[in-house]
């Protein structure tokens, strides 16, 4: 009995050491990215979504941003329909990078 208990702590604690990198959340082009969505100062429904370190990938930080998004409207709004203002089909030489920050503009709807 106590053999099974040892085990079984030694288990768990290998496990949690092995999910360290699991805990840096979803790879996007095999990179992390730090995201954050919040409402703008208007309304819940308007947000803007930053992404970093966008030197990593450009594509791969559009992808996370736009995951961000539609995570950030289900939360809101249990829908994922964005109609995106500076989005992932923007023109890349239209999205706002500034020190190593994506930021991209959009509006959940219901």
């Amino acid at each position: 009995m106590m053999r099974s208990a040892t085990i079984l702590i030694v288990l768990a604690v290998a496990l949690t050491a092995c999910s360290k990198k699991e805990d840096a959340g979803i790879q996007f082009d095999g990179q992390y990215f730090k995201t954050k969505a919040k409402k703008t100062e208007d309304s819940l429904a308007d947000f803007t979504v930053t992404v970093t370190p966008v030197s990593s990938s450009f594509e791969g930080a559009l992808e996370a941003g736009e995951y961000e998004g539609t995570k950030y409207c289900i939360k809101n709004f249990g829908t994922s329909v964005i109609k995106w203002t500076v989005g992932p089909k923007t023109d890349p030489k239209q999205i706002q990078v500034t020190d190593n920050t994506l930021t991209l503009l959009g509006r959940c709807y219901p």
